[in-house]
């Protein structure tokens, strides 16, 4: 999440206990002593990355979806407990996923500091994340759950589908909802998903539900996500408005305003180079009411995901995901 998430962020740990703040507080230190030992310069660019990640979103899902009486007894427990291995695992997931998405796009920039790629090169990036993902599985392979390692594969297939999907799918403005949202779903949703199965399966609960749960917000979040590209402003996101077209990415507001607006269904998004003309049309597809109904969307998807919330949970437990959720769009609010 970005800086403008802090306070729910915030307030979702202080309400989870303090057994949540002590997990995450040991992540923290399990991701800076994995991302070191590999040598100088590859230490030194996965520690780099590591250290400018968000606010741990997906982490916190997997402690949050064991529960309070699992999350209390990996706070107690000596050593490296299978918790703390699973929200290690999916963050380095995560920030693999971010570094070599850097070396596609040839970023330079990932919140307003200098990438692996642009410090380092296509190589020493492409090594990076290929470090991360490798320590995140000989993290989880630790639990000694294999069904922990199977969330995660799923969920990292799910990743690479969802990035060959979306470069098929780049500038080609006839994409329609549907497989905009499987791009979300393979790309977003599927780690956010695999987060609150590893959480219930270090509780020994059914992965399901709460894999569910985690998918539907997953979504919304994306969704919410590119809204933001569109309405910025650019002190909020860190980037200009519009970069989404000026990468080739076809999102649901365009998508939707191309629907109610005939001169943006006209619009060659390949035309679209300079920021000034990514801004105007953003400006096009807010004046549609585009972006409103895309929030729409999201917003269902959430209350979807929290209707769905098993029966049998704790009230503390269900009370912290319903606050993960409201999260999720108050971020975007």
């Amino acid at each position: 999440m970005s800086a403008a998430s802090a306070g729910p962020v915030t307030e979702i740990v202080e309400a989870a206990g303090v057994q949540v703040s002590v997990l995450l507080a040991r992540i923290e230190d399990r991701l800076a002593e994995l991302s070191g030992g590999a040598g100088p310069d590859l230490s030194d660019h996965a520690t780099r990355t590591i250290a400018a990640g968000g606010k741990r979103l997906r982490p916190l899902l997997v402690v949050l979806a064991a529960g309070e009486r699992a999350a209390r007894r990996a706070a107690q427990a000596p050593g490296v407990p299978g918790l703390v291995r699973a929200g290690v695992a999916v963050e380095l997931v995560h920030s693999a996923t971010l570094v070599h998405d850097d070396v596609l796009d040839m970023a330079s920039l990932r919140r307003g500091k200098p990438t692996v790629f642009a410090l380092g090169g296509r190589a020493a990036a492409t090594a990076t994340g290929d470090l991360l993902f490798a320590r995140a599985f000989s993290e989880l392979v630790a639990t000694g759950s294999p069904e922990q390692i199977r969330a995660l594969s799923d969920a990292s297939s799910a990743l690479a589908q969802g990035e060959l999907l979306q470069r098929a799918d780049a500038w080609d403005a006839g994409v329609p909802v549907e497989r905009y949202l499987l791009r979300c779903e393979l790309k977003t949703a599927a780690l956010f998903q695999a987060a609150c199965e590893l959480g219930a399966l270090e509780a020994g609960a059914d992965p399901a539900p709460l894999g569910a749960f985690g998918r539907l917000i997953g979504i919304a979040f994306q969704i919410l996500d590119d809204v933001l590209d569109v309405s910025g402003p650019a002190e909020r996101t860190g980037k200009h408005r519009g970069t989404d077209l000026l990468d080739g990415t076809v999102t649901l507001p365009f998508i939707l305003a191309r629907q109610a607006d005939p001169s943006l269904a006209a619009v060659d998004p390949r035309l679209i180079t300079k920021p000034a003309q990514a801004a105007q049309i953003c400006d096009g597809i807010a004046a549609t009411g585009a972006l409103e109904e895309a929030r729409s969307r999201a917003h269902a998807l959430v209350a979807q995901a929290v209707d769905g919330l098993p029966a049998g949970l704790p009230p503390g437990q269900r009370a912290v995901l319903e606050k993960v959720a409201a999260g999720v769009v108050e971020r975007y609010s």
